[in-house]
């Protein structure tokens, strides 16, 4: 497998918030300040974060403002960047990994635009960025440990809702994650590649995001095989005519896909129900399980 190559964004590191600091409103919508939830929603209507939804609001940046900072006092991943709604409230969290060779900087837009939309992102660094997909797993669950246990944000967390996600070997290693840690409630592989590419044992809901021209990890050798061994709920997104670095820049598609998927399955809001399943659009494919 070759060397990856990686962008990272030309943007500023953004400053620390005060963890007190309440959030404003935004864009997608009513007025107010979002109102986090402290429990899973229910049936019906659903009982999530923030505003009712739609495709605006699904692609583009969330109502929730948020706040950054760099971890510190890590065991057992390599540090990083943590994003997370400033308004008050406990939320769900996420864990997200790198590819090979690459840094956090590489995937760093996921970050803030997911927190946007009222959960915590724990974007790492591996040990090294030679790590194989098994060991990237083993850091996502260990980022997520530091992160409900050790971290600033802790108490924003609500710990019986976290998931993981990551890029190439970092998607082997969200499904790695899952393998070793069954009470993980998402997994979103993002152009995954492992020699392992047999996840029945995988019983949570998986998206999984692939390019149609990917030669690094190409979607009939990994994405393809993944899918069709899951057990649980799944979907897959195919973007036409994307490499294997297509996540390397802000992809809307793949973005609006990730909110839906953890607003409906992270925060068991089933407002998100129909948008999770939404079928195949301009430059992509969609396949699923669907009805949820």
């Amino acid at each position: 497998m070759r060397r990856h190559r990686f962008v990272a964004p030309s943007v500023a590191v953004l400053a620390v918030l005060a963890l007190g600091l309440a959030g404003c409103t935004g864009g997608g919508g009513g007025g107010g300040i979002p109102t986090p939830t402290t429990a899973p929603g229910g049936g019906g209507g659903g009982g999530g974060t923030g505003p009712a939804p739609t495709e605006q609001l699904l692609r583009g940046n969330g109502p929730f403002a948020t706040g950054s900072t760099r971890i510190t006092g890590q065991s057992g991943f390599g540090g990083g960047m943590v994003y997370y709604p400033t308004a008050a409230g406990r939320y769900a969290a996420i864990a997200c990994a790198p590819g090979f060779t690459a840094l956090w900087s590489s995937i760093a837009w996921i970050g803030p635009r997911l927190a946007s939309h009222g959960f915590v992102i724990v974007g790492i660094e591996t040990l090294t960025t030679a790590d194989q997909p098994a060991q990237r797993g083993t850091e996502l669950n260990a980022a997520l440990r530091w992160a409900t246990s050790s971290s600033s944000v802790g108490s924003r967390i609500d710990g019986s809702r976290l998931g993981v996600c990551g890029h190439s070997m970092g998607g082997g290693g969200t499904l790695e994650a899952m393998r070793q840690n069954p009470s993980l409630k998402l997994g979103m592989p993002i152009a995954p590649w492992d020699t392992n590419t047999n996840m029945s044992g995988i019983s949570s809901p998986v998206i999984i995001f692939s390019g149609s021209a990917d030669t690094i990890a190409p979607e009939a050798a990994h994405s393809d095989r993944f899918y069709a061994t899951l057990s649980g709920e799944k979907a897959q997104v195919s973007l036409a005519g994307a490499s294997h670095f297509f996540p390397q820049t802000p992809n809307t598609t793949m973005a609006r896909y990730m909110v839906a998927w953890m607003q409906r399955f992270l925060n068991n809001d089933t407002r998100y129900s129909s948008f999770a399943c939404t079928g195949s659009g301009a430059g992509y494919t969609f396949r699923s399980t669907c009805p949820v």
